[in-house]
């Protein structure tokens, strides 16, 4: 089978979400958890490469992220998508726009778009300004994030400083009158040497026009949500074939462990909800970690009942977390927590947990590289851009559900295993 759309994403929760989107289209999906190290064999139609670049060095970024275009390149794609945050997570150095400037050299394309936007969870963009719900990015609990703090809400200037090439707006008034409109004003700015077009998109329908206007594109970029049409559209152009749906539910024991590393406002909500239900939790202090390391936590973990899910998390509010890295450094505070997490999965693993949830984009992509995996097979969603996943882990088939940290409701940690048991 060859691979005709081949997407790139710069965190594991933000690759599990695109992947999530577009099977819903019924096309099969897999996600690579990194650059595979083999060449391109069994390949399905939309592949995912699942990269941790989101705050390394740009050099790195770039690298990583042209390893990924020439391995999707060699299993036959053809159409590309950059995926990065809805909240446009990002520095003034990058990595969204130097990736994507890279991403065109290699494609030898001159024009790209950029479409953050995510509806269906509150992300949305007019004017060129971002908005979280009904808050400017800026105003939003992104203004706080510990490593990626978002303080201006305005693309055009967050994108600016990032890319060499001029930036343009299509805003919200254009995209309501349709594809073409769409498609004449990014010829227009093709014209004028403007290589960088933000789109403004508030509803699933303004994501629709997009998508179709911007189809025959080599290379898009955004967050998932512009790249759900993309199968289908593909299919009307006979470039993709209708074949088989994705997999169905595997059963896996009900022995399950819930990670936290997200100091997300949404994901402190959850944590407390999930405890509020009266399951099992310990709290990771960060300095107690760096001073006597994980076996406390680890511990407590193989004393508790796995069928019961106990939660293991160092979600907290973002003054403590500040505090906290201002003694140990951000990337010091960072690393302790997600190799402790880490170590947390494969103990739960190696004790019989075979259902694995993680909530944070870093934490997911320490617990996916400890496991050793290096592929999953997309399932059922458990939330808009949430799916269960499904991968071999040290000879186990364990099912992983990877949440972005402001995703999901409140009770999304025992939405998550209902969802699993009824799928």
């Amino acid at each position: 089978m060859m691979t005709v759309l081949g997407c790139i994403a710069d965190d594991f929760t933000g690759a599990t979400d695109l992947a999530a989107l577009l099977a819903r289209s019924g096309v099969p999906v897999s996600l690579r958890i990194g650059v595979p190290k083999e060449p391109p064999a069994a390949t399905d139609m939309v592949e995912v490469v699942a990269l941790k670049t989101r705050t390394a060095p740009v050099e790195d970024a770039v690298a990583q992220a042209r390893a990924a275009l020439h391995w999707l390149q060699e299993a036959g794609a053809q159409r590309f998508f950059w995926k990065y945050c809805s909240t446009f997570d990002s520095t003034e150095a990058g990595n969204i726009g130097p990736v994507a400037e890279a991403l065109m050299r290699d494609l030898n394309t001159d024009q790209t778009i950029y479409c953050p936007a995510f509806p269906e969870n509150g992300r949305t963009i007019f004017m060129g300004n971002l908005f979280v719900g009904q808050q400017p990015l800026a105003e939003s609990p992104m203004k706080d994030h510990p490593l990626t703090p978002m303080r201006d809400s305005n693309l055009l200037r967050l994108l600016g400083p990032q890319v060499t090439q001029p930036v343009g707006l299509v805003d919200r008034l254009s995209v309501a009158r349709g594809a073409e409109v769409i498609r004449s004003e990014l010829a227009a700015f093709k014209a004028s040497g403007t290589t960088h077009i933000v789109i403004d998109a508030v509803a699933e329908s303004d994501l629709e026009a997009i998508a179709t206007a911007c189809r025959e594109m080599p290379l898009l970029t955004g967050a998932s949500s512009v790249a759900m049409p993309l199968p289908k559209l593909l299919m009307a152009d006979q470039i993709l074939p209708r074949e088989a749906v994705r997999i169905g539910p595997l059963l896996v024991p009900p022995e399950t462990v819930v990670l936290s590393g997200s100091c997300s406002a949404m994901t402190q909500k959850q944590v407390l909800h999930y405890l509020a239900t009266g399951a099992a939790g310990f709290c990771l202090d960060p300095l107690e970690l760096a001073a006597t390391g994980a076996e406390p936590v680890l511990n407590w973990l193989m004393a508790q009942d796995l069928a019961a899910a106990p939660l293991v998390y160092a979600t907290s509010e973002p003054a403590k977390v500040k505090a906290v890295q201002d003694r140990l450094g951000v990337a010091k505070a960072g690393r302790i927590v997600e190799e402790t997490l880490a170590a947390c999965a494969c103990a739960a693993r190696d004790a019989g947990a075979r259902r694995i949830i993680v909530a944070g984009g870093e934490t997911s992509g320490a617990v996916t590289n400890a496991l050793g995996l290096d592929r999953l097979h997309i399932g059922a969603e458990i939330s808009a851009g949430v799916p269960w996943t499904y991968g071999q882990s040290d000879g186990f088939q364990i099912a992983l559900a990877l949440k972005s940290g402001n995703f999901g409701t409140e009770a999304f940690f025992s939405e998550a295993q209902r969802r699993l048991e009824t799928a």
